[in-house]
Protein backbone atom coordinates (compact mmCIF):
# COMPACT_ATOMS: atom_id res chain seq x y z
CA UNK A 1 0.00 0.00 0.00
CA UNK A 2 1.38 3.40 -1.00
CA UNK A 3 1.69 5.33 2.29
CA UNK A 4 0.48 8.45 0.52
CA UNK A 5 -2.95 6.83 0.28
CA UNK A 6 -3.41 6.81 4.06
CA UNK A 7 -5.37 9.68 5.59
CA UNK A 8 -6.32 10.41 9.18
CA UNK A 9 -9.78 10.54 10.71
CA UNK A 10 -9.50 13.59 12.96
CA UNK A 11 -12.62 12.80 14.94
CA UNK A 12 -10.98 9.74 16.51
CA UNK A 13 -7.26 10.61 16.23
CA UNK A 14 -5.57 13.69 17.72
CA UNK A 15 -8.56 14.17 20.02
CA UNK A 16 -6.12 15.45 22.65
CA UNK A 17 -6.19 18.67 20.59
CA UNK A 18 -8.93 21.15 19.79
CA UNK A 19 -10.76 20.22 16.59
CA UNK A 20 -9.34 23.19 14.72
CA UNK A 21 -5.75 22.28 15.70
CA UNK A 22 -5.98 18.72 14.42
CA UNK A 23 -5.47 19.31 10.66
CA UNK A 24 -2.09 20.93 11.34
CA UNK A 25 -1.15 18.04 13.65
CA UNK A 26 -1.96 15.55 10.90
CA UNK A 27 0.20 17.52 8.48
CA UNK A 28 3.05 17.58 11.00
CA UNK A 29 2.74 13.79 11.32
CA UNK A 30 3.28 13.42 7.58
CA UNK A 31 -0.24 13.21 6.17
CA UNK A 32 -1.61 15.24 3.28
CA UNK A 33 -5.27 14.22 3.63
CA UNK A 34 -7.80 13.97 6.46
CA UNK A 35 -11.42 13.07 7.14
CA UNK A 36 -13.91 14.05 9.85
CA UNK A 37 -17.15 12.89 11.33
CA UNK A 38 -19.55 15.85 11.46
CA UNK A 39 -17.38 18.30 13.43
CA UNK A 40 -20.16 20.44 14.91
CA UNK A 41 -22.72 19.71 17.65
CA UNK A 42 -25.66 20.87 15.55
CA UNK A 43 -26.90 20.06 12.05
CA UNK A 44 -26.70 23.68 10.91
CA UNK A 45 -23.81 25.49 12.61
CA UNK A 46 -23.25 29.22 12.45
CA UNK A 47 -21.55 30.45 9.28
CA UNK A 48 -18.58 31.70 11.28
CA UNK A 49 -18.03 28.23 12.76
CA UNK A 50 -18.09 26.67 9.29
CA UNK A 51 -15.64 29.33 8.09
CA UNK A 52 -13.26 28.57 10.96
CA UNK A 53 -13.35 24.85 10.16
CA UNK A 54 -12.70 25.43 6.47
CA UNK A 55 -9.88 27.84 7.30
CA UNK A 56 -8.22 25.35 9.65
CA UNK A 57 -8.13 22.69 6.94
CA UNK A 58 -6.87 25.14 4.32
CA UNK A 59 -4.23 26.67 6.61
CA UNK A 60 -2.88 23.21 7.48
CA UNK A 61 -2.31 22.42 3.81
CA UNK A 62 -4.21 19.13 3.91
CA UNK A 63 -7.04 17.86 1.71
CA UNK A 64 -10.41 16.95 3.20
CA UNK A 65 -11.32 13.65 1.54
CA UNK A 66 -14.19 12.45 3.76
CA UNK A 67 -16.92 14.10 5.81
CA UNK A 68 -19.92 12.68 7.65
CA UNK A 69 -23.35 14.17 7.45
CA UNK A 70 -24.83 15.20 10.81
CA UNK A 71 -25.48 11.98 12.77
CA UNK A 72 -26.97 13.21 16.05
CA UNK A 73 -25.20 12.90 19.39
CA UNK A 74 -22.66 10.16 18.70
CA UNK A 75 -21.24 9.97 22.26
CA UNK A 76 -24.79 9.49 23.54
CA UNK A 77 -25.36 6.59 21.14
CA UNK A 78 -26.90 8.20 18.06
CA UNK A 79 -25.70 6.76 14.76
CA UNK A 80 -27.49 8.96 12.27
CA UNK A 81 -30.87 10.67 12.07
CA UNK A 82 -31.83 10.18 8.42
CA UNK A 83 -34.17 7.23 9.11
CA UNK A 84 -35.81 8.84 12.16
CA UNK A 85 -39.22 10.27 11.16
CA UNK A 86 -38.92 12.91 13.89
CA UNK A 87 -35.38 13.99 12.95
CA UNK A 88 -35.06 13.55 9.18
CA UNK A 89 -35.70 17.28 8.86
CA UNK A 90 -32.39 17.91 10.65
CA UNK A 91 -30.67 15.74 8.08
CA UNK A 92 -32.37 17.59 5.24
CA UNK A 93 -31.23 20.93 6.66
CA UNK A 94 -27.70 19.58 7.07
CA UNK A 95 -27.33 18.39 3.46
CA UNK A 96 -26.76 21.84 1.96
CA UNK A 97 -24.22 22.72 4.68
CA UNK A 98 -22.29 19.52 3.93
CA UNK A 99 -22.34 20.16 0.18
CA UNK A 100 -21.15 23.72 0.78
CA UNK A 101 -18.16 22.53 2.82
CA UNK A 102 -17.43 19.88 0.21
CA UNK A 103 -17.50 22.45 -2.56
CA UNK A 104 -15.14 24.79 -0.71
CA UNK A 105 -12.62 22.12 0.30
CA UNK A 106 -12.80 19.74 -2.65
CA UNK A 107 -14.27 16.90 -0.57
CA UNK A 108 -16.37 14.48 -2.61
CA UNK A 109 -17.13 11.57 -0.21
CA UNK A 110 -19.88 12.00 2.38
CA UNK A 111 -20.82 9.33 4.93
CA UNK A 112 -24.54 9.11 5.71
CA UNK A 113 -24.98 7.05 8.89
CA UNK A 114 -28.33 5.29 8.61
CA UNK A 115 -29.64 5.69 12.16
CA UNK A 116 -30.68 3.23 14.85
CA UNK A 117 -33.97 1.37 14.94
CA UNK A 118 -36.46 3.12 17.22
CA UNK A 119 -38.67 1.25 19.67
CA UNK A 120 -42.31 1.53 18.67
CA UNK A 121 -41.61 2.64 15.11
CA UNK A 122 -42.21 0.26 12.20
CA UNK A 123 -38.83 -0.55 10.58
CA UNK A 124 -40.49 -0.28 7.17
CA UNK A 125 -41.54 3.28 7.99
CA UNK A 126 -37.97 4.10 8.99
CA UNK A 127 -36.67 2.59 5.77
CA UNK A 128 -39.08 4.73 3.75
CA UNK A 129 -37.88 7.89 5.53
CA UNK A 130 -34.29 6.77 4.96
CA UNK A 131 -34.92 6.29 1.24
CA UNK A 132 -36.31 9.81 0.98
CA UNK A 133 -33.39 11.23 2.96
CA UNK A 134 -30.80 9.44 0.85
CA UNK A 135 -32.50 10.47 -2.39
CA UNK A 136 -32.18 14.08 -1.23
CA UNK A 137 -28.52 13.61 -0.30
CA UNK A 138 -27.74 11.78 -3.52
CA UNK A 139 -29.16 14.53 -5.71
CA UNK A 140 -27.51 17.28 -3.64
CA UNK A 141 -23.97 15.86 -3.70
CA UNK A 142 -24.28 15.02 -7.39
CA UNK A 143 -24.13 18.79 -7.98
CA UNK A 144 -20.45 18.67 -6.99
CA UNK A 145 -19.78 15.20 -8.42
CA UNK A 146 -19.80 13.72 -4.92
CA UNK A 147 -20.71 10.32 -3.52
CA UNK A 148 -22.91 9.33 -0.58
CA UNK A 149 -21.34 6.55 1.50
CA UNK A 150 -23.40 3.88 3.28
CA UNK A 151 -21.65 2.18 6.18
CA UNK A 152 -22.17 -1.03 8.14
CA UNK A 153 -21.42 -0.29 11.81
CA UNK A 154 -20.61 -2.45 14.84
CA UNK A 155 -21.06 -1.93 18.57
CA UNK A 156 -24.61 -0.59 18.33
CA UNK A 157 -27.22 -3.38 18.37
CA UNK A 158 -30.02 -1.06 17.19
CA UNK A 159 -28.10 -0.04 14.06
CA UNK A 160 -29.59 -2.17 11.26
CA UNK A 161 -26.71 -2.23 8.76
CA UNK A 162 -24.26 -4.84 10.00
CA UNK A 163 -22.81 -6.35 6.82
CA UNK A 164 -21.65 -5.15 3.42
CA UNK A 165 -24.73 -6.83 1.94
CA UNK A 166 -26.97 -4.80 4.27
CA UNK A 167 -25.45 -1.58 2.96
CA UNK A 168 -25.66 -2.72 -0.66
CA UNK A 169 -29.38 -3.46 -0.17
CA UNK A 170 -29.91 0.16 0.92
CA UNK A 171 -27.93 1.43 -2.08
CA UNK A 172 -30.02 -0.72 -4.44
CA UNK A 173 -33.25 0.46 -2.85
CA UNK A 174 -32.36 4.14 -3.24
CA UNK A 175 -31.25 3.64 -6.82
CA UNK A 176 -34.52 1.86 -7.59
CA UNK A 177 -36.37 4.87 -6.15
CA UNK A 178 -34.65 7.19 -8.61
CA UNK A 179 -31.42 8.09 -6.85
CA UNK A 180 -28.37 9.17 -8.79
CA UNK A 181 -25.71 6.52 -9.35
CA UNK A 182 -23.51 7.97 -6.62
CA UNK A 183 -24.24 5.84 -3.56
CA UNK A 184 -21.27 3.75 -2.52
CA UNK A 185 -20.26 1.27 0.16
CA UNK A 186 -18.02 2.51 2.94
CA UNK A 187 -15.85 -0.56 3.53
CA UNK A 188 -14.63 -0.40 7.13
CA UNK A 189 -12.82 -3.67 7.78
CA UNK A 190 -13.02 -3.23 11.55
CA UNK A 191 -16.80 -3.00 11.64
CA UNK A 192 -17.23 -5.90 9.22
CA UNK A 193 -14.89 -8.20 11.15
CA UNK A 194 -16.48 -7.36 14.52
CA UNK A 195 -19.94 -8.04 13.08
CA UNK A 196 -18.83 -11.43 11.74
CA UNK A 197 -18.98 -10.45 8.07
CA UNK A 198 -16.29 -12.01 5.86
CA UNK A 199 -14.23 -9.13 4.42
CA UNK A 200 -12.73 -11.34 1.69
CA UNK A 201 -16.16 -12.43 0.50
CA UNK A 202 -17.45 -8.85 0.79
CA UNK A 203 -14.56 -7.59 -1.32
CA UNK A 204 -15.12 -10.28 -3.92
CA UNK A 205 -18.84 -9.52 -4.14
CA UNK A 206 -18.90 -5.74 -3.82
CA UNK A 207 -15.52 -4.29 -4.88
CA UNK A 208 -17.13 -2.27 -7.67
CA UNK A 209 -19.44 -0.56 -5.17
CA UNK A 210 -16.74 0.59 -2.72
CA UNK A 211 -16.47 4.35 -2.42
CA UNK A 212 -14.15 4.59 0.56
CA UNK A 213 -12.14 2.33 2.90
CA UNK A 214 -11.45 2.74 6.61
CA UNK A 215 -9.32 0.60 8.91
CA UNK A 216 -8.75 -0.27 12.54
CA UNK A 217 -7.51 -3.52 14.02
CA UNK A 218 -9.84 -5.97 15.73
CA UNK A 219 -10.46 -6.60 18.49
CA UNK A 220 -9.88 -3.29 20.24
CA UNK A 221 -10.23 -0.78 17.37
CA UNK A 222 -6.63 0.34 17.83
CA UNK A 223 -3.92 0.79 15.20
CA UNK A 224 -2.88 -2.08 12.89
CA UNK A 225 -0.63 -4.56 14.66
CA UNK A 226 -2.54 -4.44 17.93
CA UNK A 227 -5.16 -7.03 16.95
CA UNK A 228 -5.64 -10.01 14.69
CA UNK A 229 -6.36 -8.58 11.21
CA UNK A 230 -3.73 -9.41 8.56
CA UNK A 231 -3.45 -5.97 6.96
CA UNK A 232 -0.71 -6.90 4.48
CA UNK A 233 -3.05 -9.49 3.04
CA UNK A 234 -6.02 -7.11 3.12
CA UNK A 235 -4.16 -4.34 1.30
CA UNK A 236 -2.93 -6.79 -1.35
CA UNK A 237 -6.48 -7.99 -1.91
CA UNK A 238 -7.80 -4.41 -1.96
CA UNK A 239 -5.29 -3.45 -4.65
CA UNK A 240 -6.14 -6.57 -6.64
CA UNK A 241 -9.82 -5.67 -6.43
CA UNK A 242 -9.05 -2.37 -8.14
CA UNK A 243 -9.58 0.05 -5.27
CA UNK A 244 -7.43 3.13 -5.84
CA UNK A 245 -8.82 5.58 -3.30
CA UNK A 246 -7.68 6.75 0.11
CA UNK A 247 -7.61 4.51 3.18
CA UNK A 248 -8.90 6.28 6.27
CA UNK A 249 -7.20 5.58 9.58
CA UNK A 250 -10.24 5.43 11.84
CA UNK A 251 -8.75 3.83 14.90
CA UNK A 252 -8.37 4.71 18.56
CA UNK A 253 -4.62 5.13 19.13
CA UNK A 254 -3.32 2.93 21.92
CA UNK A 255 -1.12 5.80 23.10
CA UNK A 256 -0.51 9.32 21.83
CA UNK A 257 -1.90 9.84 18.33
CA UNK A 258 1.44 10.98 16.92
CA UNK A 259 3.06 7.76 18.18
CA UNK A 260 0.53 5.44 16.53
CA UNK A 261 1.85 5.45 12.95
CA UNK A 262 4.92 3.22 13.35
CA UNK A 263 3.16 0.38 11.51
CA UNK A 264 3.12 2.38 8.25
CA UNK A 265 5.82 1.29 5.84
CA UNK A 266 7.01 4.65 4.55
Amino acid sequence: MDPNRYEVNLSILFTELDVLDRPAAAKAAGFDAVEFWWPFPEAVPADRDVDRFVQAVEDAGVSLVGLNFFAGDMPAGDRGVLSNPDRAGEFADNVDVVVGIGERLGCRAFNALYGNRIDGVDPAAQDQVATESLLRASKAVSRIDGAVLIEPVSGMPAYPLKTAADAIAVIDRVRAAGGDDNLRLLFDIYHLVVNGDDPDAALDAHAASIGHVQIADAPGRNEPGTGEIDFDRFFTKLDAAGYRGHVGLEYKPSGASADSFGWIKR
